[in-house]
């Protein structure tokens, strides 16, 4: 295993899309990467080794909710996240940011940071740039990315101006913060997150000032919040392009797989998102052909497997009719095995989209996915 704090090689590019690795001390992460979510220190209805066996390098942990429960300093007592989870390979800790502005009661938003009531209990919390540093430290997260304001949707120039200058002040706070760690620093990553919604010239303002401060990975935050895919690939024709091109880039929440084809044709590097494990849940498989939904009358009957072009241990062992019989019943497997189908055809179709950029011919399987593909 890697000893390396951090690096990232690209191997291959095609077009704009680009394949590589990062090294990490806990291991190699192959870009494009797609993170499953862990948010309360768990990937839903799946245990870490099986997490691992569908070929994910890496997860992504919560912040906001690892700081109401169990706690951090709890989780830091406890030996830290990877230890207190069993996953031994790097994870990337959001900051909180977001969450706090969608999930919490009586926000309220400073200079100094955010000022919450947790969705749980009720209890009364402030959340800094200082304060999300901290506890990534704790948590002991691998990429630990900035503190930043997510931009709602929707709002104006002005607006948008406001909130994206507050949160490059939060980045350099971040910075300060995060370099203040002590030995933390000194093995673990820091992503900045460029601002601006869906306008340009605050977006290049954004990615200037991040490029200023110094990070070592970069991440296109904003997006996925409701404008829809056609503005998201508007906003991911130019913004991917201001940051530097030898750093990962990170497109926060996305996405729906047509969604992450068309942002790797853009520069992006880094993909997450509870799609594939809520969708698992929900009783909605995501195949080859497209979405889904198991609970239809129609699979009641059907031998056939969910995909017959994956090769996930849930396709080579069961049937749409058990996996409809197991949803409709409210069945624990039934999630849990949706679940894992999901995880494995997202981490296959992130290593035939880096299969293709290595071979020179992602335009083709591009092309072929969205032939294939039916979004609904």
């Amino acid at each position: 295993m890697t000893q390396s704090r951090f690096s990232f090689a690209i191997a291959a590019t095609d077009g704009k899309a680009r394949t590589g690795t990062i090294q990490m001390r806990r291991g190699e992460i192959r870009t494009p990467a797609f993170m499953p979510v862990g948010t309360a220190a768990t990937v839903k209805a799946m245990r870490p080794a099986e997490v691992r066996a569908t070929g994910a390098d890496i997860i992504l942990g919560n912040t906001y909710h690892l700081m109401l429960r169990p706690g951090a300093e709890r989780v830091a007592r406890l030996g830290g996240l990877h230890s207190f989870m069993g996953w031994d390979r790097p994870i990337l800790t959001d900051s909180g940011g977001y969450q706090v502005m969608s999930l919490s009661a009586l926000t309220k938003l400073s200079e100094e940071g955010v000022a919450f009531a947790s969705h749980i209990d009720g209890s009364r919390h402030m959340l800094t740039p200082e304060r999300s540093m901290e506890i990534q430290r704790l948590l002991d997260s691998d990429i630990v990315m900035a503190f930043d304001e997510c931009t709602k949707n929707g709002c104006t120039h002005d607006e948008a101006a406001h909130s994206m200058e507050r949160s490059m002040r939060w980045a350099k706070r971040s910075r300060d913060g995060f370099d203040g760690g002590g030995e933390h620093a000194e093995r673990a990553a820091l992503f900045g997150i460029q601002q601006g919604s869906l306008n340009e010239d605050l977006r290049r303002v954004s990615a200037e000032k991040l490029i200023e401060i110094g990070f070592d990975g970069y991440a296109v935050g904003g997006l996925a919040v409701g404008e829809g895919q056609e503005a998201m690939f508007g906003c991911l024709d130019y913004a991917p392009d201001m940051l530097p091109q030898d750093k990962p880039r990170y497109l926060m929440g996305v996405g729906k797989p047509d969604d992450i084809v068309g942002a790797v044709e853009r520069g992006i590097d880094m993909f997450d998102c509870v799609l594939p494990t809520r969708s698992g849940r929900n009783g909605q498989a995501f195949t080859w052909a497209g979405p889904l939904n198991i609970r239809n009358a129609r699979f009641a009957e059907d031998m056939s497997p969910l995909d017959p072009r994956c090769t996930c241990p849930v396709c080579g062992t069961w049937s749409r009719a058990y996996l409809h019989h197991l949803v409709k019943s409210g069945e624990m497997l039934g999630a849990m095995l949706m679940t894992q189908h999901n995880i494995h055809f997202y981490q296959s179709m992130m290593q035939a989209i880096r299969d293709s950029i290595a071979q020179g011919r992602f335009a083709a399987f591009a092309a072929d996915f969205r032939r294939d593909y039916q979004r609904v």
